[in-house]
């Protein structure tokens, strides 16, 4: 687990602008052998964890488009063929000229506008096992687990940093 104070955190008031700045200030700072951050926690005026902000939360809001397409997964999931999901993205003009206005964009878009709400199945108790985390991350496709100490996040458990640990267990335990 890290801790809070390890990992890249913004306001839900800050920007986009601010927190990409806040998220490269975390990875110069966080330890080289270890995966970079490729997200940013949210808090609330109380700095309580109210939300994250992914990679893929700030490219889809750098083009405000996507909100009106919809879940592609779903349409993809009716048995529409991938030829017509992308005519349907072409038509629509999205990313058509993704760099115009970024600066302006990235200024002014806000982090509570545009970040992720964890659901319920995103939280884990300090005290569980490992085996009970990586339960959580597999049977739920997440990339981390928010880990609370009596209701409070006290840290963020990480796929990258639970695959890194298997990793180095199966090369002690398993090299001949």
């Amino acid at each position: 687990m890290l801790e809070l104070a390890e990992y890249a955190t913004v306001s839900q008031e800050a920007t986009l602008y601010e927190a990409v700045m806040a998220l490269e200030n975390a990875q110069e700072r966080f330890a080289k052998e270890r995966y970079k951050h490729r997200a940013v926690l949210v808090l609330d005026d109380r700095s309580r964890v109210v939300g994250k902000l992914s990679q893929w939360d700030v490219i889809r809001a750098l083009e405000p488009g996507y909100k009106e397409f919809g879940d592609i997964k779903h349409a993809a999931g009716l048995g529409f063929s991938p030829q017509f999901i992308k005519s349907l993205i072409e038509k629509s003009g999205l990313w058509q000229k993704p760099l115009d206005d970024i600066c302006r964009k990235a200024s002014e878009i806000k982090v509570k506008d545009v970040m992720y709400t964890p659901t319920a199945g995103e939280y884990v108790e300090e005290e569980a096992t490992l085996d009970q985390a990586i339960h959580q991350l597999i049977m739920h496709h997440h990339q981390s687990l928010l880990v609370t100490r009596q209701g409070k996040v006290v840290g963020i458990l990480r796929l990258s940093d639970v695959f890194l640990e298997l990793c180095r267990t199966i090369k002690k335990e398993c090299s001949l």
